[in-house]
């Protein structure tokens, strides 16, 4: 009886660890930048994303931020969570706009994106680690966690088909909730 417990337990061991995918490495987020006094550009119609964040049209006009296409921007990298820094430039002007600017006080969902490779379970977790470290940082720089909603639609929506185009499928969007 000893013996077949022990090999129930050692089974079960065995198909937990056979079964897990990678476990992300933790991250440290860089300490935040401060954004210049100089008030920046208006942006066009079309400008709503940079690296791996898309962002609303309201949130872009309405906190005249400029952005480059989201079709030319880089995304995150495959199987990755971490901020670039033109992200974090990004992030801290719409963290001023929300904590002092014109959308003081405005709720943001920050919606988690993935590309069709992996598992559904995998990549919705993933776009959910995303999510949560736009969250985290704009939390660092006085957004009010009240103020944010972090989800995920993993790779629901995703176009891609290939490795170009999986890349737009990698983001945060970050729009008015």
């Amino acid at each position: 009886m000893k013996m077949k417990t022990i090999t129930t337990v050692g089974l079960v061991a065995l198909g937990l660890a056979a079964g897990c995918h990678k476990d992300p490495a933790k991250t440290t987020l860089p300490e935040p930048t401060h954004t210049s006094t100089a008030k920046p550009e208006t942006p066009k119609p079309a400008d709503q994303g940079t690296a791996n964040l898309g962002v609303s049209d309201d949130i872009a006009k309405q906190c005249n931020l400029k952005l480059g296409s989201p079709q030319q921007a880089p995304k995150f990298a495959f199987d990755q969570f971490e901020l670039l820094p033109q992200d974090r430039d990004v992030l801290d002007a719409i963290a001023q706009c929300i904590t002092s600017g014109p959308l003081k006080g405005k709720r943001l969902a920050l919606v988690g994106r993935a590309d069709p490779r992996g598992t559904e379970e995998y990549n919705m977790g993933l776009g959910s680690r995303r999510a949560h470290t736009v969250g985290e940082y704009l939390g660092r720089l006085g957004v009010a966690q009240t103020q944010l909603k972090e989800t995920t639609r993993g790779a629901i929506d995703a176009t891609g088909t290939d490795d170009t185009s999986w890349l737009q499928d990698r983001r945060v969007d970050v729009q008015l909730d």
